[in-house]
């Protein structure tokens, strides 16, 4: 088998977080004028009394955050890969927070469905559930034992390693943190390939190799599908990294014949170790909103504990497909389903559609 072309990538895309924390590309903040749009949408909309997942981007005209939003968009592609726009009064439009999340989601992408039932907004909360049997199976190791998800929505006792997610870019809005932890970790995939090309090459290599994975809980019927896709790719210059350890281990329950080598796990080993060491740390304030550019930016967080019940932490998530993302590989088309530029494509797919 032919040895994958290995080129690093340049460009803003590629930083380590003790350079980018202090930068301001980055980061946006809400006006007092942004507000007041924001409220006045929101007014006309409630007089309609259009429900949120029936919203279309003229339902709520945000004219004077047209700039500040494209300049958001063109961050997550073209720049550092990620943007944090704050000040949002999450109390002041408490019971009105996901027609306005779900609104500035329309102005910056199409939102996609995060399961097979159509779900268009994930509350990340600590919920105290069996996240293994929440899609209406058990996935159990060989050995009989219970298969560990680090799934966004696992207990907060332990912490969520760095992945993506199935979307061009996913967007996070903090109502309530926690009370002590759950510190937001980013790291930049491209400084992590450009690291492994110069300190280990031929593990690089075999990330350009496909990687089974498993549809566990995410495609209708996934607990006994996986499917084959690298962790790296490039198409055009551009710069693509799909990576969940979670669901490559599943894989390899699922179908021993997907079992790694050493090499493999060595290469995924010097992945997390490498994300680690240049990632970027910060901690949700109420109001925070968080884009990320998955086919460039890694994610995970520590562990958290929460207040009362009715204080836990809090997390509205969007997956968005954006008019002006990348084209990927050919090869990524097993998960993306359409790989051309600007496509709407990602997501999971619905039962209603399965044969």
């Amino acid at each position: 088998m032919t040895e994958p072309q290995l080129q690093k990538i340049t460009g803003h895309c590629v930083w380590a977080g003790a350079d980018i924390k202090s930068d301001p590309r980055w980061r946006f903040n809400l006006t007092a004028e942004d507000i007041s749009e924001i409220s006045h949408a929101d007014a006309v909309l409630q007089k309609r009394g259009t429900p949120w997942t029936e919203m279309t981007k003229d339902d709520f005209p945000l004219d004077g955050l047209a700039e500040k939003l494209a300049g958001i968009q063109s961050e997550l592609e073209d720049g550092c890969g990620m943007a944090r726009l704050s000040k949002m009064p999450v109390e002041r439009y408490a019971g009105r927070l996901r027609h306005i999340w779900y609104g500035i989601g329309l102005h910056l992408g199409t939102p996609l469905h995060q399961d097979y039932n159509g779900l268009m907004m994930r509350d990340i909360e600590d919920k105290h559930e069996d996240t293994d049997a929440l899609f209406d199976h058990r996935l159990t190791t060989r050995d009989g034992k219970p298969f560990t998800s680090s799934k966004a929505r696992t207990l907060s006792s332990g912490q969520l390693r760095f992945h993506t997610d199935r979307c061009d870019v996913v967007g996070l809005l903090c109502v309530r943190p926690s009370r002590a932890g759950g510190v937001s970790q980013l790291a930049s995939s491209v400084r992590v390939h450009n690291a492994m090309i110069e300190r280990r090459p031929d593990l690089a290599g075999l990330l350009y190799r496909p990687y089974h994975r498993s549809r566990q809980g995410e495609e209708y019927g996934g607990e006994n599908m996986t499917y084959p896709l690298p962790v790296f790719g490039q198409r055009d210059g551009q710069f693509t990294s799909h990576y969940s350890r979670t669901y490559v281990e599943a894989a390899q329950e699922i179908d021993p014949s997907t079992k790694l080598g050493d090499k493999q796990i060595e290469a995924l080993d010097m992945l997390a170790a490498l994300a680690g060491k240049f990632c970027m740390e910060f901690t949700f304030q109420a109001g925070d909103m968080q884009f990320l550019n998955n086919h460039v930016i890694y994610h995970a967080r520590t562990a958290y504990e929460d207040d009362a019940d009715a204080q836990r932490r809090l997390l509205h998530r969007l997956w968005l497909s954006m008019p002006n993302s990348r084209a990927l590989p050919e090869d990524h088309a097993v998960l993306w389903r359409n790989v051309e530029a600007g496509a709407i494509r990602g997501g999971i797919g619905l039962a209603s559609a399965q044969p």
